[in-house]
């Protein structure tokens, strides 16, 4: 006579049941935390990041003075003096020495590269007025961007009389005290003390003294107070004033994109560091990927399994785990040190990356290589190919996909490391855009940390949008092994 199975203990599969359902409340909240977090601080970089891909211009009537630019090397004109005259013309009542080196603050010293490009394009222009935007500073630049301090503006309450007096200007109006910036007449004034016809400071001539209706005049407040911030109040009104007349507009920083470093803010860009990233990569990847994959066929197909192999395999293990700063001692002492290979060269700079990722890539490529289905190798052997023919022919091919998204996601990691590249010299301060592999050059990685330890605010901008555009090659290359993966893929 058979027994009856047991029934389950209902409490028991209630336990397990409720365990099940706190496993998974756990995984969704770890997930949300961690997709939380993300979005944190991609919401903070990338928000930090847009004022940098724009820039502020001055829109300016230039005459192009034939003494100042000659006709048969336009190149080397003094476009930057010319854009500065042109600025201070907008100002004609600024004439102390004080005021002329404010307005010339303001100007970028690549101010006139854009009236540099179009005379040397059209040497025509040479003796003639050209409507150009002029580049603003830094400065300027955050200032009207918001950046530095908040601006109000209120309609003045009542007539406005403005009365000069030999070089002195008095103000009487409703509302305005000492420290009240006035605009009126085409012109701007800081008011000096109290009074009935208070003392003001002419920060713009306007075109006529009198009386102003109401209505006609504003007064200027600025939200941090003038100690507090870089930009003092007569710069910060003559930026207002210029548009107030329409004569700034904002453009896309190209330069962030076109140029190398710069001790500018407005003319520092990535184009450097990005060629020397790209050098960095095709050497590591010229060294490590023919290495490693051939190291990884050789462990995985022909080495014999001794007590040698074992240890050659751990220690390839053991080096994926290395930290990075290890390789740049390693690349300092003996490529530098002992081979006396140049400093701060893509040469050396990939020579270190590519030592970094061969482990991973041999450990990637020796995985793909042993998900290949023995039956092929079988087949191949048994129609008569030798088993190297059977490996070149029939099993490399099939794990190729394998062997390039281990690679390629190998290399998006080496694109970020920065420890070993310091200390190898590519922490320069490079100008250039550089040509070879041989040349002084810099990495992206190592481009933002030089920023974010520069004191101008500009910069903080600057150096979002580099990781940013850091961010984004490296999801590209992420999508590219992606791709490759589904492309090659094979289904036994």
């Amino acid at each position: 006579m058979t027994e009856k199975p047991k029934r389950p203990d209902p409490a028991l599969i209630a336990r397990r049941y409720a365990a099940e359902r706190r496993f998974r409340i756990y995984g969704i909240i770890a997930l949300t935390l961690t997709t939380a977090f993300l979005a944190v601080l991609l919401t903070d970089i990338i928000s930090r990041s847009i004022p940098a891909f724009t820039q502020y211009h001055a829109v300016l009537d230039v005459t192009v003075d034939p003494e100042a630019v000659d006709a048969a090397k336009p190149s080397a004109g003094d476009f930057e003096g010319l854009a500065k005259a042109a600025w201070r013309a907008q100002f004609p009542s600024a004439t102390s020495r004080a005021d002329r080196r404010l307005l010339n603050n303001l100007i970028s010293n690549g101010g006139g590269d854009e009236l540099r490009r179009r005379v040397v394009a059209d040497p025509s222009l040479i003796g003639q007025t050209v409507s150009v935007p002029v580049m603003l500073s830094d400065d300027a630049d955050i200032y009207l961007k918001g950046q530095v301090t908040s601006v109000a503006r209120a309609n003045g309450q009542g007539p406005l009389s403005i009365r000069a007096d030999g070089e002195n200007v008095f103000l009487s109006g409703q509302g305005i005290g000492p420290g009240s910036i006035v605009l009126a007449g085409g012109g701007a004034f800081k008011i000096a003390a109290e009074g009935d016809a208070a003392p003001a400071e002419v920060i713009a001539a306007p075109s006529a003294a009198g009386d102003v209706a109401a209505g006609q005049w504003q007064i200027l407040s600025f939200g941090v107070p003038e100690a507090d911030r870089k930009l003092a109040d007569r710069p910060a009104v003559w930026l207002e004033m210029m548009r107030d007349k329409g004569n700034i507009e904002r453009q896309f920083a190209w330069n962030l994109f076109l140029n190398g470093d710069s001790r500018e803010a407005e003319l520092a860009g990535i184009l450097g560091s990005i060629m020397g990233s790209l050098m960095v990569v095709f050497v590591t990847v010229i060294l490590s990927l023919p290495i490693g994959v051939s190291a990884a066929i050789y462990l995985e197909e022909f080495a014999p399994k001794n007590r040698l192999t074992e240890i050659i395999e751990v220690n390839i293990n053991n080096l994926a785990a290395v930290p990075s700063i290890i390789f740049g001692l390693l690349g300092l002492a003996v490529f530098l040190g002992f081979f006396g290979m140049p400093r701060s060269v893509p040469l050396v700079g990939g020579v270190v990356i590519a030592l970094m990722s061969l482990p991973t890539i041999i450990i990637a490529s020796r995985a793909a290589i042993r998900a290949v289905p023995p039956s092929i190798r079988e087949a191949a052997l048994g129609v008569g190919a030798s088993h190297q023919q059977a490996v070149l022919h029939h099993v490399l091919p099939l794990a190729m996909p394998g062997i390039m998204t281990g690679t390629i996601l190998a290399v998006a990691s080496a694109i970020g490391e920065t420890a070993p590249l310091l200390l190898i010299g590519m922490v320069a301060f490079i100008v250039d855009i550089p040509t070879g592999f041989l040349e002084s050059a810099t990495v992206l990685p190592v481009q933002i940390y030089l920023w974010s330890d520069l004191p101008e605010r500009a910069f903080e901008a600057r150096t979002a949008a580099a990781i940013v555009v850091l961010l984004v090659i490296m999801l590209m290359l992420n999508a590219l092994a992606i791709y490759l993966r589904k492309k090659f893929e094979r289904r036994w």
